[in-house]
């Protein structure tokens, strides 16, 4: 397997790799407007194929059925509004859960965020969407008085879709949802903003231009891990148990208090009722970034891709695409073909991505040639962000934190593929009880990992 990836030529603009991989007769720049249907106010969605500023692709690994799920929505709430999410599944039911949130929540958003506009008029033109938002450069938005309004909006309206959409699943007895749930990472682009939600281990990057006008990548979101130190007080405060096996020792996973089960790798998630009674939460973490000069597009995938292939070896693939069509499709290849190298004796996950392109471009590759070419490590860009979240309360009710979240891209800015993170099941044992395999505990249990 290793023998068949070669390296040449891919990030200086000869593109051997989207020749190779994207040739098929029905991808092409512009919109693909056989995959489109229609949603609330008349807006266009997307569940694969490309637009002028999207492409989309998704592959089933070989773990069964594809429990990956994605949507596009574009005049989203209003004109020129775009929403991107990507949905991972897990669990037996995982697929069906993925699908049921992808088919419904951007709706149940749009119906919020109607109703902010109609209570605030804010969002009513371009002009007050700015003045709404937060002013150009300023990384804080909560410290100002106009945007902590902005912020706390968006916040609500995610955390009030998010929750209406836990709730009707619990409520749908077609989904096992017990041991069964999904991820979440969405993007909501208006104008010059971005507005994003994540819930899981689904992740969202920026790819901005650095020194030299090279592409280097910022991570928008955190992965919501049970070993986050954040999440790992609110899981055990709830007698939620967090610990890893000795087979994979760098994994930690969340388990029932007193069962060994499910062993679930995230430590948000909708669906997964077993553990909602300890700690695991559907509230999402939600940011804001306001768009700059130098930005050129978001990047949502799913752990798939992001087990295989760095931050900076996945930005870098999908500026190197000849179309923006075709660059969703050649970033899943590539993560397909590393997963290969750097996995060969487990089974493949599924892999799905959203490129959000922020510029009225024809195409990125050709500004990969204006870079230095003897340049291989950028420096580690670091931007912080100010998140809102819901938590719970010990009394029962919920309080609206504010963390200034340090997320940086990645330094491993090499050529190689195999830059990614550790290859993570989601989910080990599903058992409701009855048949509960004993796991063995590493010996070294999470109390004793350092606060970082």
């Amino acid at each position: 397997m290793g023998g068949c990836c070669t390296k040449d030529a891919l990030y200086y603009g000869n593109n051997i790799e989207d020749d190779r991989y994207c040739k098929d007769s029905t991808e092409y720049e512009g919109d693909d407007d056989n995959n489109i249907k229609y949603g609330d106010n008349g807006a266009r969605i997307r569940m694969q194929g490309s637009s002028r500023y999207i492409s989309m692709y998704t592959q089933q690994g070989k773990k069964g059925i594809n429990q990956d799920a994605m949507t596009v929505w574009e005049d989203f709430a209003e004109k020129d509004m775009y929403f991107c999410g990507v949905f991972d599944g897990h669990g037996p039911d995982g697929h069906k859960i993925a699908r049921y949130v992808r088919d419904n929540l951007p709706s149940k958003l749009s119906q919020v965020v109607k109703i902010y506009q109609l209570n605030t008029g804010i969002f009513d033109n371009a002009n007050a969407a700015s003045s709404f938002f937060n002013q150009e450069n300023n990384t804080n938005p909560i410290s100002k008085g106009s945007q902590d309004l902005s912020l706390s909006s968006w916040e609500a309206s995610f955390v009030k879709s998010f929750k209406d959409m836990d709730e009707e699943l619990s409520l749908d007895s077609t989904i096992d949802s017990f041991c069964s749930g999904s991820t979440a990472v969405n993007v909501v682009k208006q104008g010059d903003h971005l507005v994003i939600a994540n819930l899981g281990d689904s992740r969202a990057v920026l790819g901005t231009r650095g020194e030299d006008n090279q592409i280097v990548p910022v991570q928008l979101t955190v992965d919501l891990k049970p070993d986050t130190p954040s999440e790992a007080d609110r899981i055990k405060k709830c007698n939620g148990r967090i610990f890893a096996l000795d087979e994979e020792p760098e994994v930690y996973r969340l388990w029932m208090p007193d069962e060994d089960c499910p062993g679930l790798a995230m430590a948000r998630a909708f669906g997964d009722f077993c553990l909602k009674d300890y700690g695991l939460i559907s509230i999402p973490e939600v940011c804001y970034k306001n768009i700059t000069s130098d930005d050129e597009f978001v990047v949502l995938a799913t752990d798939g891709v992001w087990d295989a292939l760095s931050n900076a070896n996945v930005v870098k693939i999908v500026a190197s695409a000849k179309k923006r069509s075709t660059a969703a499709k050649l970033l899943v290849k590539r993560a397909v073909r590393a997963w290969k190298r750097k996995y060969p004796e487990s089974k493949m996950d599924d892999c799905s991505v959203i490129c959000l392109f922020l510029k009225d471009q024809p195409s990125l590759s050709h500004s990969m040639s204006h870079g230095s070419r003897g340049r291989v490590n950028d420096p580690a860009l670091v931007s912080y962000y100010s998140t809102k979240s819901n938590v719970p309360t010990d009394e029962g009710g919920t309080e609206m934190s504010v963390v200034n979240s340090k997320i940086s891209e990645d330094s491993k800015d090499g050529l190689s593929d195999l830059d990614g993170s550790t290859r993570v099941n989601s989910i080990l044992n599903v058992s409701r009880y009855d048949n509960v395999l004993t796991w063995r505990k590493t010996s070294k249990d999470f109390e004793e990992v350092e606060a970082h």
